[in-house]
């Protein structure tokens, strides 16, 4: 009589302490980019609202030369995943880059929030 053996199931998470992809990505998610591209207003309240955040919030950011609701919320994300930086780095990104921030977080809370993936390996 042989016994078989079952395979065993790994997880695959994301837990580095880096951004899953670059501030300049955007084409990395194709959907995400067009949407941001062509409705960013629309693209950056989205994002809030997946965040868990007032689905009209990234609408307050019109009103100076920092804009504070992107550079909260990205400050927010780094420290809700742990992801090392500065807020001096965070500001420079928000000023210069802000539909490339809201991108880059849309990116990250895609990676880091999927589902848990579970696979294994078929035993010869």
């Amino acid at each position: 009589m042989a016994f078989q053996q079952q395979p065993k199931p790994f997880v695959m998470t994301h837990t580095a302490n880096q951004w899953s992809s670059g501030i300049c990505d955007c084409c990395d998610d194709m959907k995400s980019c067009c949407f941001a591209f062509w409705c960013f207003p629309c693209f950056a309240c989205v994002t809030a609202r997946n965040y868990g955040e007032c689905l009209c919030l990234p609408l307050l950011d019109g009103s100076g030369f920092i804009p504070p609701i992107t550079l909260s919320m990205r400050v927010s994300a780094r420290n809700r995943y742990g992801i090392q930086g500065t807020i001096c780095n965070d500001l420079i990104h928000s000023i210069f880059c802000g539909p490339c921030v809201w991108c880059q977080m849309a990116r990250e809370m895609d990676t880091r929030e999927q589902t848990v993936t579970l696979a294994s390996r078929q035993a010869r």
